[in-house]
């Protein structure tokens, strides 16, 4: 069945049906959906646009939405052929195996300086699911289609319940106003039932282990003085430092510089405080860390930190640390930029352990 679009002007004339125009270009189109996302039918949080894939393909668009489901999203200025389904399953099959982290990589391209987690909380309400690319929507954005790619998208969303899709967007013109038309390929009334719910089982904590991002700056926060003088810290928003104030005494933290690799692995001795009030154990005495011989800067406001906007510190006994030049880092060990979380993932505290000549009851 054929999808038509159709739209009039009623006024005291009757009803004028007006012609649609081609959206301009699709980078104008691609443009439109990158501004507001939710033209597509649901939120979405844009991972990057123009995203190179290992095959030489090159992906319009690329969102997860609020369950951590990827969109593939392509889009097709003139009418599609079945070239364009079979591009858009490759370009799928690429999607299907990206990481966390591999994810978390491609927006902080997109978008450098703001935390993918914090994105996503400020995009959702609510924090990214412990597993993203659980699943994976494909869209098809064009004009129009010719009988055969419409036959091939109804068969692969009905019969095999594939979440590919074709959403079509007509340019209409009138009296000085410009409006995008939207409707679907296959409706919810069309299909036979939801996609399959890919599961994965999630690896178990061992309720002891806790993943730290330490997020190491140039006019910032310094490595060399946490592990010299016993501390991880985070801060600039309520969301860092609450996530710090989540590790509970006792915690064993493994401590990762991002895009560096891990450098720490510590027991944290004290809760969250501001910087400004946190005191360390060093040289077998107490110390405020803001007297300590510091080469990092953690104050933000010259005028004063509130407790929102403020450097938070945790005191943390070091069971081995090494330079940043010397960070351990393998294909497949967890990171995030999330300032602390439960530590899953098996391979990576053994990798850690392994490395750093600690054992695993330290």
């Amino acid at each position: 069945m054929t999808v038509e679009m159709a739209l009039w002007r009623a006024d005291d004339q009757g009803l004028t049906r007006l012609t649609p125009t081609r959206v301009v270009s699709e980078s104008q189109l691609e443009d439109h959906i990158e501004k507001d996302p939710t033209i597509l039918g649901r939120q979405l949080l844009l991972v990057g646009r123009q995203v190179k894939t290992d095959h030489g393909g090159v992906v319009d668009l690329l969102a997860v939405d609020a369950e951590g489901t990827v969109h593939v999203i392509e889009l097709k200025r003139d009418r599609t052929t079945r070239d364009v389904v079979a591009q858009t399953l490759d370009y799928a099959s690429w999607a299907a195996e990206l990481s966390h982290t591999r994810i978390t990589e491609l927006f902080a391209e997109y978008r450098p300086g703001t935390a993918f987690d914090a994105a996503f909380v400020e995009c959702f309400g609510g924090e990214p699911p412990e597993n993203l690319n659980e699943n994976q929507t494909l869209t098809i954005v064009t004009a129009s289609v010719d009988p055969a790619t419409e036959r091939i998208v109804r068969y692969l969303n009905t019969t095999f319940n594939l979440p590919v899709n074709v959403v079509f967007f007509l340019h209409f013109e009138d009296n000085g106003g410009s409006y995008l038309a939207r409707t679907w390929l296959v409706t919810e009334d069309d299909e036979v039932s939801k996609p399959a719910t890919k599961q994965r089982t999630l690896e178990v904590w061992n309720k002891r282990d806790w993943y730290v991002a330490f997020g190491e700056t140039v006019d910032g926060r310094s490595w060399e003085d946490a592990r010299t003088f016993g501390f991880v810290s985070a801060g600039g928003g309520s969301w860092y430092s609450q996530k710090l104030k989540n590790l509970p005494i006792g915690a064993r933290i493994f401590t990762c510089i991002p895009q560096r690799g891990y450098v720490g692995v510590g027991i944290v001795t004290a809760e969250a405080v501001r910087f400004d009030e946190a005191v360390v154990t060093n040289g077998g005495r107490q110390h405020r860390l803001k007297d300590l011989p510091l080469k990092g800067r953690y104050r933000r406001n010259p005028a004063g930190d509130t407790d929102e906007d403020a450097e938070y510190a945790v005191a943390v006994t070091w069971l081995k640390t090494v330079p940043v030049e010397d960070a351990v880092w393998k294909t497949g060990m967890f990171a995030n930029q999330n300032p602390a979380c439960k530590l899953r993932k098996q391979f990576t505290i053994d990798t850690v352990v392994d490395v750093f000549g600690l054992s695993d009851v330290d």
